[in-house]
């Protein structure tokens, strides 16, 4: 990958942070037991890691799923800004270079669905509970809720590596908008 950053690397920046922040407030499939909700925002994460890499990937998975939280589900902001950074920067990261096999790509996705789901538990089950002790505004969720959420976030991952490897193949023969 290029270390340069162009108008042209911008702009798919740009669109790929607007389609992850839609993806995430347009489809939302609400958990009440942990006032969270199912998206497919992530496929534009894994998306912009696979193709772009781990910069690029962090800033549209930091963005623009953080922005969709801010759209009716505040108390969230924290985890998704956190959460969905690391995943685009780590899918970037594992599956950043040319000539690497599809295989490769896949696991890069799969270790971004598997921060999802860890990091999703890991904010519901002890960091959302232990800030709640002290700023009710983080009292969202349990241990319960989390284990209840697990399924929905494993199906998100899912969705995420399956889509953002879908959507990548067809790009990977093509010029990237740093080049």
């Amino acid at each position: 990958m290029s270390n340069n950053w162009t108008l042209g690397k911008t702009a798919v920046v740009a669109a790929l942070t607007g389609l992850s922040a839609l993806g995430t407030m347009i489809i939302r499939v609400p958990i009440p037991v942990t006032n969270g909700y199912f998206n497919i925002g992530d496929v534009f994460v894994v998306l912009a890691g696979l193709w772009l890499g781990p910069v690029p990937g962090l800033i549209v998975g930091l963005v623009g799923p953080t922005v969709a939280d801010a759209v009716g589900f505040p108390q969230f902001i924290l985890a998704t800004a956190i959460i969905k950074g690391l995943e685009g920067f780590v899918v970037g990261l594992i599956g950043r270079h040319r000539g690497i096999g599809v295989g490769r790509r896949v696991i890069a996705a799969s270790v971004g669905g598997f921060i999802i789901v860890a990091g999703y538990f890991l904010f519901e089950a002890y960091i959302y509970p232990y800030l709640g002790s002290y700023v009710p505004f983080f009292k969202v969720t349990d241990i319960g809720g989390a284990i209840v959420e697990v399924p929905a976030n494993i199906a998100q991952a899912v969705i995420a590596v399956a889509g953002g490897v879908a959507l990548w193949r067809p790009l990977a023969g093509s010029a990237r908008p740093d080049e």
